[in-house]
């Protein structure tokens, strides 16, 4: 029986963490009775900084015309996804800033040259990209889902959602999509027949009510469209970034670990959720396995975003697979859809 809004408050509210981690840990063996927890091997590729929304937690983008932006070229993406490849690589997760003049074309042209050129999933464009790319393009969200498709895309990543709840994002990211335009985004694609994620960015200076608001959109439209292939929520770092002076602490281990088994509990219908070690150190990502996480994330070639909002926690694959088997599970190596079956 599913918990109600109010029951997660609650959770959030209590101080039995290692109760809170046994009932996830329970639902978790219910959902992945084999004992296996899964990584990727994959590289986050930012392939422009140039962005127009000047978010407060993000010390990633620059403004357009700044001399550190960057939009990389055809040659240098090449080369990232071939060493990708030559790593063991099933795929890569590639997001940019908000670039206000590249259209649709230049993203069908980008999507069609990758695919010809390799053998890897994309799993790319956010959902603040996508309602970017329709906008500058004059075309609609659905349209923009669907040539992208065909282009090549194979799905959609779940960043920009923050927290999903009007009054944070005003405060955090007020130039950035509304959440009913993130969950239209991602409800556009389920609709067709493309699978995404969704996140959860905490610690940003929201309250407990806001977090569960934000599960709450997310198992609503699981609900209704069964679209969303896992959960991965992961803490504000505050270094480097400008909300940074208003949100003073970073996020406690014991926090991490009480919001991820809550996570768990409450998003009864999505299938995996994702402890994360970019954010809180490969120590207390396996200790997440035991509160609700069945999958360890990526070895991260290369990764832009976090790291320059001050994470520098860094695995390899060994690394992964060696938390995952000390902490007592089977570790497996997946693709971008959460496919263990046809990896070692």
């Amino acid at each position: 029986m599913r918990i109600t809004d109010e029951q997660a408050l609650d959770m959030f509210h209590s101080d039995d963490l290692i109760g809170l981690g046994m009932e996830a840990d329970g639902l978790r063996r219910k959902l992945h009775p084999g004992g296996v927890a899964s990584y990727i091997i994959d590289r986050n590729i930012n392939y422009t900084n140039f962005c127009t929304e000047y978010c407060s937690f993000c010390a990633f983008y620059r403004p357009m015309g700044h001399k550190e932006g960057y939009v990389l070229s055809r040659e240098t993406l090449h080369e990232k996804i071939q060493e990708t490849i030559d790593l063991g690589g099933t795929g890569v997760l590639m997001q940019g800033g908000l670039h206000p003049h590249l259209k649709i074309e230049w993203y069908e042209e980008l999507m069609r040259d990758l695919k010809q050129n390799f053998k890897i999933h994309l799993h790319a464009l956010s959902a603040p990209e996508i309602l970017n790319i329709a906008e500058i393009s004059g075309i609609t969200i659905e349209q923009t889902i669907a040539r992208l498709q065909a282009s090549g895309l194979d799905s959609i990543p779940g960043a920009g959602a923050e927290i999903l709840d009007d009054e944070v994002r005003y405060k955090i990211a007020r130039l950035k999509c509304r959440s009913s335009e993130w969950i239209d985004v991602h409800r556009t694609a389920h609709k067709l027949g493309m699978r995404t994620t969704a996140t959860m960015m905490f610690g940003c200076g929201e309250n407990l009510q806001q977090r569960v608001n934000h599960l709450r959109l997310l198992r609503e439209l699981q609900d209704e469209t069964g679209g969303f292939t896992a959960f991965i929520p992961w803490s504000f770092q505050r270094e480097n970034t400008s909300l940074g002076r208003f949100v003073k602490e970073e996020t406690t281990s014991v926090e991490f670990l009480r919001t991820l088994a809550i996570c768990r509990i409450y998003l009864d219908n999505i299938l995996n959720v994702q402890t994360s070690w970019v954010t809180q150190g490969l120590k207390v990502c396996q200790l997440g396995l035991r509160f609700g996480g069945n999958d360890v994330g990526s070895i991260m070639i290369e990764e832009n975003v976090v790291s320059q909002a001050g994470a520098r926690n860094q695995a390899t694959e060994e690394d992964l697979r060696r938390i995952i088997r000390d902490a007592g599970f089977v570790p497996k190596q997946r693709d971008s859809l959460y496919r263990t079956y046809f990896l070692n």
